[in-house]
Parts: C-alpha cells; sequence; structure tokens
C-alpha cells in the first residue's frame, strides 16, 4: 500500500510518501509544496491544487491521509490553513475513496506511542520507523510523513481486526 501523507498549511504543505509492506515502511519521498505571502490567496491555493495532483500523477498512491486541523490561538491562520485543507481534498477526490484525517494527538500516539510526545520525538520515530539516516526535513515534509505512517499503523489494525472477523479486505 502507498500512502501519500499531507500535512496542511497555506505557506508551507509538507508532503511524505510511505509504502507499506507487511509490516514494513519505507520513505519513498518528501517535500514541501511552498506558497509566497506576497500572492494572493487564491494563486496560492491554486499552486497547492496543483502541485497536490502533480503529486497523485508522480506517486500513484492507494490512500492519501491529511492532518486534522488543529485550532489553537489564531483564527486568521486557522482558516487560511482550512483553505488550503479543502483545496488539498478537493484535489484527491477523484481517488477511490475519500482522504482518511488524523488528529494531532493520533499521529502523535501512532508513531511515538505517547499523545503528548514533543514534535522532536515524532520526527526521530519517523526516522527510526522509516529507516533514515536523519531526521526528513523540512519540518513539515517529517510531519506529513508521520501522517502516512499513522494511515499505515491505524490501516493495519483494521486489517487485522478483519481477518480476525472472517472479512477480507
Amino acid at each position: 500500500m502507498i500512502v501519500l501523507g499531507i500535512d496542511p498549511g497555506t505557506a508551507s504543505t509538507g508532503w511524505g510518501v510511505v509504502e507499506y509492506e507487511g509490516n514494513r515502511l519505507r520513505s519513498r519521498g518528501h517535500g514541501c509544496i511552498v506558497t509566497s505571502a506576497k500572492d494572493p490567496s487564491p494563486v496560492r491555493l491554486r499552486r497547492i491544487y496543483d502541485e497536490a495532483r502533480s503529486l497523485l500523477r508522480r506517486f500513484h498512491p492507494d490512500v492519501v491521509a491529511i492532518e486534522e486541523l488543529f485550532v489553537n490561538v489564531n483564527v486568521k491562520t486557522a482558516l487560511a490553513v482550512g483553505q488550503a485543507r479543502g483545496v488539498l481534498i478537493l484535489a484527491v477526490a477523484d481517488l477511490a475513496q475519500p482522504p482518511f484525517e488524523y488528529s494531532p494527538l493520533q499521529i502523535k500516539m501512532s508513531v511515538t506511542g505517547y499523545g503528548r510526545a514533543t514534535k522532536l520525538q515524532v520526527q526521530e520515530m519517523t526516522k527510526v520507523l522509516l529507516g533514515l539516516d536523519r531526521i526528513p526535513q523540512p519540518d513539515h515534509a517529517a510531519d506529513a510523513l508521520a501522517v502516512a505512517i499513522c494511515h499505515a499503523h491505524n490501516h493495519a489494525g483494521a486489517m487485522l481486526a478483519a481477518s480476525k472477523d472472517g472479512v477480507k479486505q
């Protein structure tokens, strides 16, 4: 199974592609879709959409997993990230199944086993789980790989539960 993980943002949208086979994880690539704050919002959103479509053509993922929006204090930033998430969801709408969404807590739990793990702990475990020499850069790309790992772990659990119930997936 090939999973495209996405860490949405307006300035920088992280992406990471993970191949999951058996119980083995392997990175197939990662990076960021970067937009300029000088550009108007529609131009930035179009770039995010176009580059997300390009990633789908390049990697042919079986599934896409997107980090849910975390609203802290800055409502303006949350709205902008929500718009980026919207165009990302639209970009993957033609896939056989809609994108899976995971909260930051779910991602931390899945990758580190601890829901209050620090960003560095998540990145370090991402490196370890993917057998990489160093923490993936930039940070948003490492976060996107963690989203993909989260889905792989959750999907594996769902497949195991289904097989115990006699249901094949």
